[in-house]
């Protein structure tokens, strides 16, 4: 591991009024949340500097989801950014852009 790394930011992609991709009774937005809490977690039981974008059903516009990826670690370029998405093979896909 490279030891300059500040930490990991988990992005869980979507939320609030943004379902993303619906399906199956399922909404993309809360399978995301539901991996990146998981993947938080893991960092931190490996000893791992880890942060998350949101950690409820929120609601990010673009440009305050990049605003929060900035200053969770200063804006260091010695860090890991992983946004979940999931995607779907069907179902309806709805999506809030700015």
């Amino acid at each position: 591991m490279n030891n300059n790394l500040v930490g990991v930011i988990v992005d869980a992609g979507h939320g609030g009024m943004d379902s993303g991709a619906t399906g199956n009774g399922l909404q993309e937005k809360d399978l995301n949340l539901q991996a990146s809490t998981y993947m938080y977690n893991r960092l931190r039981e490996l000893g791992i500097p880890a942060k998350m974008t949101r950690t409820e059903d929120e609601y990010l516009p673009k440009n305050e989801r990049i605003a929060r990826v900035k200053e969770l670690y200063n804006n260091s370029p010695n860090t890991i950014l992983v946004a979940n998405h999931i995607n779907s093979g069907g179902g309806r896909f709805s999506c809030i852009c700015d």
